[in-house]
């Protein structure tokens, strides 16, 4: 009975909520797995490790726990380092844990990309994950999986809103920010239809202007990726979406740039 009325519940609970299954599966097993409860025939259908899952996304809906223990493990940054965090999403998330691609070797750089998240989610792990850490700079690319609708409807200003949350949190702690360009796309393998190339490009401006009248520093990735069309050309994404390899090797030196640029003012 008890059983029975936790699925009926959690069933309850996310009916409406749209959340897209990921468009790669997880790179690491912490990685929670996304179910989409449109697909739910009847609780009776779930199995125990999809209810275990969902109970999971219930309870560590940001999944701060994905890096806790990474976190407790990294010692503060050595006197002269200049340590810089890659907050984001499944895009960071994949950058030098898919099969030949590389995360900025030697450089004391710190992948905390969740893949799937969105800018809120990324809001309420923003301290642990990156504040806490204490870098010089925050590399931010998100937004993406906003405009797909992985946490639901969000709208540009929601997704404004978010950014500049986490903008302000991190420079009330004096650390540097770099706004990366959302990567250009014209549909979503896990949530097709949404046409969201227009709406990435309004982002993409408002993240450029809102940069500057920060005093932050816009990366543009984008345009070294992306066909007229506004998708990602075809050798630099396999699902037009995440990069390849070929295109981490030509994201890594534009955000190189941007943190060299940044850390020598």
């Amino acid at each position: 009975m008890r059983f029975r009325s936790f699925l009926a519940m959690v069933v309850v609970l996310l009916t409406g909520i749209p959340l897209a299954l990921h468009a790669t599966s997880p790179v690491r097993a912490a990685a929670p797995v996304a179910i989409n409860p449109l697909y739910l025939a009847s609780p009776a259908s779930l199995s125990i490790d999809q209810v275990a899952a969902m109970q999971r996304q219930l309870l560590d809906w940001p999944q701060l726990n994905r890096y806790r223990a990474d976190n407790a493990r990294l010692a503060p940054p050595v006197a002269g380092e200049s340590r810089v965090v890659f907050m984001g999403d499944s895009i960071t998330d994949s950058w030098g844990r898919i099969k030949g691609s590389t995360f900025f070797p030697g450089k004391p750089y710190i992948n905390r990309g969740i893949s799937g998240q969105t800018t809120a989610q990324m809001v309420l792990r923003f301290r642990q994950d990156v504040i806490d850490l204490h870098p010089a700079v925050v590399v931010i690319l998100a937004g993406t999986n906003d405009i797909a609708g992985n946490t639901g409807l969000a709208t540009l200003p929601m997704i404004e809103d978010n950014v500049r949350s986490m903008t302000e949190l991190a420079q009330a702690s004096h650390i540097r920010v770099i706004l990366a360009s959302v990567l250009p796309t014209t549909d979503y393998p896990w949530q097709p239809g949404l046409q969201p190339a227009a709406k990435i490009h309004a982002l993409n401006a408002w993240l450029r202007t809102y940069a500057a009248s920060r005093g932050a520093t816009y990366l543009d990735y984008y345009h070294a990726l992306a066909t007229p069309q506004g998708g990602m050309r075809a050798r630099l994404s396999s699902d037009g979406v995440h990069p390849t390899p070929a295109g981490y090797a030509i994201m890594a030196p534009l955000a190189q740039q941007a943190i060299e640029r940044v850390l020598a003012r």
